[in-house]
């Protein structure tokens, strides 16, 4: 199929034409896509694809009240998750779960060649200097709405790249931070966060993809999967379309999409 990237689109099948290859396009096109679905997504919207990743009860709760979630799936569902974290380009994760949590959000339970960058959403520069997410030779992203010059220079002073996209109510403009990692040549973004992120990027219309893991157990009252709405009516629900759904252990993942985001 052609590259979408307007800078060399058509330059390679002339190169191979021209040294007598022939050079067939179509068959195949869908699924060369569907490989590269987060460089298409970067290349014609300028924006990641966007993958949120959830470990859920079979009735829907990620975390209990007293925010207690570690673990809701098994060892396999996991380690799976850890394999969608390699493929990303980068993970996405809210001050949130970086204080409450502590997590590294790296690679370590499936084979990879690199680290994929950390991203944070941090409107007010809360995050630790300790923080476990700090990790040698892993780029870290940290996008915030409030200026606070001291702790800039800090966060900077371990590494990480501090980026001020404030919106009109005093957050972090996600939009805009999903253009500056387009820019920043992230194809895809894969999220793990908090109820509350995760319901301000649906809310925002920004989540392409979900892959989400039910465990066989009920929790009744907790923490949801997305925090957003009330909606009025259930015209106004989120549509999906599932993708896949596989046994993984004593889990189950599915993978579904909003309705029409793979058709630019």
């Amino acid at each position: 199929m052609a590259d979408p990237n307007p800078l060399v689109s058509g330059r390679g099948f002339a190169r191979l034409r021209a040294a007598g290859v022939e050079v067939e396009i179509g068959p195949g096109a869908a699924e060369s896509r569907e490989l590269n679905i987060g460089f298409f997504s970067r290349m014609m919207r300028q924006t990641p694809w966007v993958r949120l990743k959830i470990a859920a009860s079979l009735d829907g709760q990620t975390a209990l009240l007293n925010g207690q979630s570690q673990w809701i799936t098994s060892s396999a569902a996991r380690a799976d998750g850890h394999a969608w974290r390699a493929r990303a380009c980068a993970v996405l994760t809210g001050i949130g779960t970086v204080l409450k949590d502590q997590p590294r959000l790296d690679v370590r339970l499936a084979a990879t060649p690199r680290q994929p960058h950390l991203v944070v959403v941090d409107s007010r520069l809360d995050t630790p200097l300790d923080a476990p997410l700090f990790i040698a030779g892993r780029a870290v992203f940290i996008y915030a709405a409030v200026p606070n010059a001291l702790k800039q220079q800090a966060l900077e002073a371990r590494g990480a790249t501090v980026v001020y996209l404030p919106d009109a109510n005093g957050k972090v403009d996600l939009r805009a931070m999903l253009l500056d990692l387009a820019r920043r040549e992230i194809n895809e973004l894969h999220v793990e966060a908090g109820h509350k992120l995760n319901g301000s990027l649906v809310r925002a219309n920004l989540v392409d993809e979900f892959v989400v893991y039910l465990a066989p157990k009920l929790l009744g009252q907790g923490r949801g999967m997305a925090d957003f709405g009330p909606l009025a009516a259930l015209s106004d629900a989120v549509e999906l379309a599932f993708v896949s759904a596989e046994s993984l252990g004593p889990d189950l993942r599915i993978v579904a999409r909003v309705k029409g985001r793979d058709s630019f």
